[in-house]
């Protein structure tokens, strides 16, 4: 419903790079296209929702105008094959109902975002009180969940869910192992960082750190990974 959202995703950061990509080898291996709902209504906004049948407060997104955004503006000017959306698609919709997205599950999702895939994806970003459940039922292949908190629309969730998995899709980030080597990667939090100055209101940089040597340097690090875990989020050292 608001396709707004997205334009900052695509202007800044390591993401914005591969939305608008800056390789410099012309291979554009990534494209993010909004598609909004309203057009593909006669009324605009209004009559995109209507309310429940049987009660209930806010209002529902009808199946109807959500096909008909999803066949006209997507499938047909992608050229995908009309008869079997999902050959072509892999269709995802935020929802409380999806499995909890975290680290693993970045990381899983990914393999969405390979070059290689023979699917694309599509979002659907619910809005108001959600979304008819015939849709959901005909055109929806998996449901994710950012969190047991309510948003006010999928726009946060979808932005949220592409940038924690697309850090992990090939070309996004300059250094491979910046995904690797960070909070959650291990099961724990990531050690405590430093840089310049060493000294910074009294308190200087461990000297570990400072020493030249691989073993202290990856000791501290270990040790430090495991104190601010036990400090912060001892229930990963549970699990």
């Amino acid at each position: 419903m608001f396709p707004e959202y997205f334009a900052p995703l695509k202007e800044f950061g390591v993401l914005g790079s591969a939305l608008r990509n800056e390789r410099g080898d012309g291979s554009g291996e990534f494209e993010l296209n909004t598609v909004s709902i309203a057009d593909f209504n006669p009324k605009g906004f209004k009559g995109v929702d209507d309310s429940p049948f049987g009660g209930g407060v806010g209002m529902i997104m009808r199946a109807d105008i959500l096909k008909q955004a999803l066949i006209e503006g997507i499938v047909k000017p992608g050229n995908y094959n009309l008869e079997n959306i999902k050959k072509e698609l892999h269709i995802v919709c935020p929802s409380p109902r999806g499995i909890i997205w975290c680290h693993k599950e970045a990381i899983e999702f990914s393999k969405h975002l390979d070059f290689k895939n023979s699917k694309d994806i599509v979002f659907i970003c619910g809005r108001y009180e959600g979304i008819d459940e015939r849709f959901l039922a005909s055109y929806v292949d998996e449901y994710i969940s950012v969190g047991d908190y309510i948003l006010t629309g999928g726009e946060l969730a979808t932005m949220t869910i592409l940038d924690s998995a697309m850090r992990f899709a090939p070309g996004v980030l300059g250094n491979k192992m910046s995904a690797v080597d960070e909070s959650f990667a291990s099961g724990a939090l990531e050690y405590a960082l430093y840089t310049r100055p060493r000294e910074f209101e009294g308190t200087l940089v461990p000297d570990e750190l400072l020493s030249g040597s691989h073993a202290k340097i990856e000791s501290f690090k270990n040790e430090s990974s495991l104190e601010i875990t036990k400090k912060y989020r001892p229930d990963l050292l549970k699990t």
